[in-house]
């Protein structure tokens, strides 16, 4: 079973995440954060990763360090769920569209963490949710799951959407390119012998 869990706890968060990638796309989320919990749901359901998040932090503050160190345990429990990395797909891509809005996605599963974040909000605010925390989350989410996370917004005049469209463009992606591949017959998918820096 490719499954991890992952407390974290700090002054200013404290945090339980659990993820099974061989999942249905199970969710079960409590951040403190209703937007961000809407998009986190929409990472599970559309990766058919299930994901147990409890999370409490400072949101008296902001919703930053919440935000953020969620990204970091979510990532680390991918990194620690794909183990080695044998066998897996690898890489993958993904257009996807909601409404008036494109986004796409490109990531490769490589032990070398990399963000490329090309999104644009027309509004600073989803509701009470600062749009330039969706940057942060997925920062530090690459950053601990040791992915190259390409994510490019083509077009789009909805904050919602846009928003959307990223997080269902990365589960999309990141549900094929964590897929065991047949064909590589538990190989880690890379000439070099390993993956990682």
């Amino acid at each position: 079973m490719r499954t991890a869990t992952i407390s974290r706890n700090t002054k200013e968060t404290r945090i339980e995440v659990e993820i099974n990638l061989d999942g249905t796309g199970a969710y079960d989320v409590a951040t403190g954060v209703g937007f961000f919990d809407h998009m986190l749901e929409q990472l599970a359901r559309h990766s058919l990763i299930d994901i147990k998040i409890r999370a409490e932090g400072d949101t008296h503050i902001d919703f930053h360090h919440t935000v953020e160190d969620v990204g970091i345990a979510l990532g680390q429990a991918l990194s620690r769920a794909l183990g080695d990395m044998s066998g897996i797909t690898r890489y993958a891509d993904t257009h996807l569209a909601m409404d008036e809005a494109l986004t796409r996605c490109a990531l490769d599963v490589s032990g070398r963490p990399f963000l490329v974040w090309q999104v644009e909000f027309p509004r600073p605010k989803v509701g009470d949710f600062d749009t330039e925390l969706f940057e942060e989350f997925f920062r530090a989410f690459a950053v601990n799951a040791g992915i190259t996370l390409h994510i490019a917004n083509l077009y789009g005049s909805n904050c919602h959407h846009i928003a959307e469209t990223c997080f269902k463009a990365v589960a999309r992606t990141l549900r094929k390119a964590i897929e065991v591949d047949p064909r590589q017959a538990g190989r880690v998918p890379t000439t070099k012998g390993q993956l990682g820096g």
